[in-house]
């Protein structure tokens, strides 16, 4: 089982907490840090449009796994401040979970300045991928932090 993801305004803190965590190489894939649209687009089939969307973390979670063999994916796009993006307020996270072909979507809203909402929203990508592989039937997940 292989996880990877993609990173928008977290730049990366998904990957760097994954990449060190133990045997992190016998499961995870990797990441795609598209911080600018153009990245989003070409590399991670984002459709024209808003990035902080929901169509974007869905486009960006299938295609991360697609592209690096991964069984499930997180995907994270948004306003992450301290001006808002795409006509949604600064804090507006989208999140993408690809898990065995299906992919779902959430938004949440987290307060405070920049780096308190890329903190949450590296908290929560990990918490999704946590219960994503929980949920696989008799799998032990692997420590993620």
């Amino acid at each position: 089982m292989f996880l990877a993801t993609a990173e928008s305004l977290t730049g990366g803190q998904i990957s760097c907490i994954l990449g060190a965590a133990p045997a992190s190489s016998d499961w995870y894939r990797g990441s795609v840090v598209a911080y600018s649209s153009e990245v989003k687009h070409q590399v991670l089939k984002v459709p024209e449009g808003p990035v902080v969307s929901e169509a974007s973390a869905r486009a960006m979670a299938g295609a991360v796994a697609e592209l690096l063999g991964a069984d499930i994916a997180v995907a994270v796009t948004g306003a992450g401040g301290p001006d808002p993006q795409d006509g949604q307020p600064p804090g507006t996270v989208w999140f993408g979970l690809f898990t065995h072909g299906r992919i779902d979507t959430e938004m949440r809203r987290f307060d405070g300045e920049p780096q308190d909402v890329v903190t949450a929203t590296t908290d929560h990508a990990l918490e999704l991928l946590e219960r994503a592989l929980v949920s696989v039937p008799g799998r032990v997940p692997p420590p993620l932090a």
